[in-house]
C-alpha cells in the first residue's frame, strides 16, 4: 500500500517518515529544498561583488554608447563645450563614419608598406625589403568566417587616422599628429616583429611606411578612363623608441 495514502484506524492521514534532505511542513507533511544555483549559490561578499562588477560594466557601456552617439551628432552645446572629452575617447579605436554611404564612395584600394633598418648583431646596418601588411591583413580575412577586428580595421584605421592628421607633406595640422604616428608606428613595429623582420639578436632602429594607392578597375560596361597605375605617398624615417625595439609593446 502507498504509505502516502494509508490511513489509521480512525481514517486519519497516517504519520510519513521523512526521506533524506526532507523537512516536516507546519502541517506534517514533508517538503523538499530546491538548490541555489546562479548569483544567489553565492555568498553574500561575492553577491555584492557581482552587483557592482555589474554595476560598473553598465555604466561603461552607457557612457561608450553616450559618447559615440555625440560623435556622429550634429554640432550641438554638449559637443562644443566637450569636444576634446569625446574625441579623446572615440578616436582612434571607435571613429565612426559615412563613406559606404558617401556619394561618391571609396574607389580606390590602399595598401599600407614597411621597411625598417636594422642593427644586426654584428654592429652593420641593413635595409628589409617592403613589407605590404594589407595584403597580410588581406590572406588572413580570405576565407576566414569570423575574421577579428584587428584583422579587418587596425592597420586601415591607423592609416585613416594618420592622413586625416597630416597635410600632403606629411607635416601634423592638428593636436593629434603626434598621437597618430605613435599608433602608426607601434603596429608596424609589432607586425615586423610577428614576420620576423629581425634576426636573432638584431634590433629595429627605424621604420619608414609608405601607401600604395591603386584605381579600382571600372566595370565593362563604363566608358571611364582611369590609370591602373599605382602611387605611393611616402612617410619620412620614423626612430624606434628602445621599449618598442625589444617588443615592450604588445
Amino acid at each position: 500500500m502507498d504509505a502516502h495514502r494509508a490511513k489509521d484506524a480512525y481514517g486519519g492521514a497516517a504519520s510519513v517518515p521523512h526521506g533524506p534532505g526532507e523537512q516536516g511542513g507546519p502541517d506534517g507533511m514533508s517538503t523538499q529544498q530546491e538548490p541555489r544555483t546562479g548569483v544567489a549559490a553565492l555568498s553574500p561578499p561575492y553577491q555584492i561583488g557581482v552587483a557592482l562588477a555589474l554595476a560598473v560594466v553598465a555604466v561603461a557601456v552607457c557612457v561608450h554608447i553616450g559618447m559615440v552617439f555625440l560623435h556622429v551628432a550634429p554640432s550641438n552645446t554638449v559637443t562644443k563645450k566637450h569636444g576634446e572629452a569625446i574625441d579623446e575617447w572615440i578616436y582612434p579605436e571607435f571613429e565612426q563614419n559615412w563613406k559606404l554611404f558617401a556619394p561618391n564612395p571609396l574607389q580606390q584600394n590602399i595598401a599600407v608598406q614597411v621597411r625598417a633598418e636594422i642593427h644586426t648583431a654584428g654592429g652593420e646596418i641593413r635595409t628589409t625589403r617592403w613589407y605590404d601588411l594589407s595584403a597580410q591583413d588581406g590572406r588572413a580575412i580570405d576565407g576566414n568566417l569570423l575574421p577579428s577586428h584587428t584583422e579587418q580595421n587596425e592597420l586601415r584605421r591607423a592609416w585613416d587616422f594618420y592622413v586625416a592628421t597630416h597635410d600632403g607633406d606629411n607635416r601634423p595640422s592638428g593636436l593629434r599628429g603626434a598621437l597618430s604616428e605613435t599608433y602608426l608606428r607601434r603596429i608596424v613595429v609589432l607586425r615586423l616583429d610577428r614576420a620576423d623582420a629581425a634576426g636573432p639578436g638584431d634590433v629595429v632602429d627605424r621604420v619608414q611606411v609608405r601607401s600604395q594607392t591603386t584605381n579600382v578597375r571600372p566595370p565593362d560596361w563604363s566608358e571611364e578612363q582611369i590609370s591602373l597605375k599605382p602611387t605611393y605617398r611616402l612617410l619620412p624615417w620614423w626612430s624606434v623608441p628602445q621599449n618598442e625595439a625589444e617588443g615592450g609593446v604588445r
